[in-house]
């Protein structure tokens, strides 16, 4: 059967044929200008978008200039010399397929001839920036029922079907697998900081970053009913949970053994289910309600200042916005090391764009660099992958620009997304 889409309406697959990719007009690039010619503008189909920000898959031409000097990077007929590998591949094709008839029913037939169901139209409640849609999605998240990420999908999403998974990669394959429409993961605790294992799996996996949350976390001391303090020979919780409430543990007086476990929900359903009287759990007031156990103490974390930011993730990118506060995730490396980093970032300097986050991962595939010297042998450096958050949408042409000159300094770019920021008024956790 052919699936057909309205003209109006961008076409998903599931499976990647192989067909003819579509090669976009270059764009012009004038470095220390933000004058960019972009022939479809922005905002007015995912098509147009994909198309405007060609420059991040595509090779930058650079203007001719007369006072350019030799050696300075650009060849004769004013293109760069250096291409630049995005989202993982050395090409210059931005491999966007136009929407057509014949690629609908090509599509559809290769579909059917893999034995799988018809690839999914868009609609224009997915084309909405989020979070001001999520009625009836199914979101995925890490742990189970009572857990904060939870309580966050909640948040971003609104009367959304909640799916716990007991994995972080459970999630992102939930969404690939068009199990869940979402998946709402931490990425980073103002106490504990990033949660590397989401950094690596965003960059393993092709899920894009559609929007952010932020969960002011409110913990509480869980027991059984009848249980008390004294009673108490250990406490089990998620490692961070643990050390957030570290301090008033000890205030408490409890001289109790510490006990790591997957997830803050997951622990007061294990000592539920398996009728712990000496174990107490440290998760929300919500976990409470859900397991039948009581809070010996709430609030119980160190500082009231606990937030945790997540990421909302989708299999497709959001349409870049200027008309509310946008932020955009990038990760890159380069085969010579660090040493390019300062010129990465004076690109979003110049622009007067700011940056929110950056963070430095190990490089999987090549961890370890070795350079041989005359003088002291061979030196070992550590290989890493840069991740960025700056504030800026990429429909901006600042963005834009300084994109495509952080992509002449690195082998390795790939924009994660362009997603509106978390603008809710932020108060001190105070419970659920």
């Amino acid at each position: 059967m052919q699936a057909v889409a309205p003209p109006s309406q961008c076409f998903i697959r599931t499976t990647r044929p192989r067909l003819a990719p579509f090669r976009p007009a270059s764009i012009q690039c004038v470095y220390r200008s933000d004058s960019v010619n972009f022939p479809n503008g922005v905002g007015l189909s995912r098509a147009d978008w994909q198309s405007s920000c060609a420059i991040l898959t595509s090779k930058v031409v650079s203007k001719e200039q007369p006072t350019e000097k030799p050696g300075s990077g650009t060849g004769s007929d004013g293109s760069a010399d250096h291409i630049a590998a995005v989202n993982g591949h050395k090409t210059i094709d931005l491999n966007l397929v136009p929407i057509t008839d014949k690629n609908k029913t090509d599509l559809a037939a290769a579909d059917m001839n893999n034995n799988r169901p018809p690839a999914k139209p868009l609609t224009i409640t997915d084309l909405s920036p989020a979070p001001m849609h999520g009625s009836q999605l199914r979101v995925a998240y890490q742990g189970v029922p009572g857990a904060y990420s939870e309580a966050a999908a909640g948040k971003a999403y609104p009367n959304c079907e909640a799916i716990p998974c007991d994995q972080f990669e459970v999630a992102f394959q939930a969404v690939e697998l068009w199990i869940a429409d979402r998946a709402v993961l931490p990425i980073e605790n103002s106490l504990g900081g990033s949660i590397h294992r989401n950094y690596d799996l965003l960059l393993r996996h092709r899920l894009h970053i559609v929007g952010e949350v932020q969960l002011p976390v409110h913990h509480c001391l869980l027991a059984l009913p009848g249980v008390r303090k004294e009673y108490l020979t250990r406490v089990i919780s998620h490692p961070q949970a643990l050390a957030q409430c570290e301090l008033t543990l000890t205030k408490l007086g409890l001289n109790v053994a510490r006990e790591a476990v997957d997830d803050t929900a997951g622990a007061a359903e294990f000592v539920a289910a398996n009728n712990l009287r000496d174990t107490a759990a440290i998760a929300s007031a919500r976990a409470a309600g859900l397991y039948g156990m009581n809070i010996l103490a709430d609030g119980i974390q160190d500082d009231s200042s606990n937030v945790t930011r997540f990421v909302m993730l989708a299999r497709e990118p959001i349409i870049p916005r200027t008309d509310r506060p946008f932020k955009t995730s990038i990760v890159f490396a380069h085969e010579k090391g660090t040493s390019v980093l300062f010129k990465v970032l004076s690109a979003f300097a110049f622009r007067n764009i700011s940056l929110t986050k950056i963070e430095s991962r190990p490089h999987r595939n090549r961890p370890i660099r070795l350079v041989d010297d005359a003088n002291v042998g061979t030196a070992k450096h550590f290989e890493y992958m840069f991740y960025v958050d700056f504030e800026a949408s990429m429909a901006e042409v600042r963005a834009q620009n300084a994109l495509a000159e952080v992509q002449e300094f690195t082998t390795f770019l790939r924009v994660l997304g362009s997603y509106p920021m978390d603008m809710t008024p932020w108060c001190p956790s105070g419970g659920d």
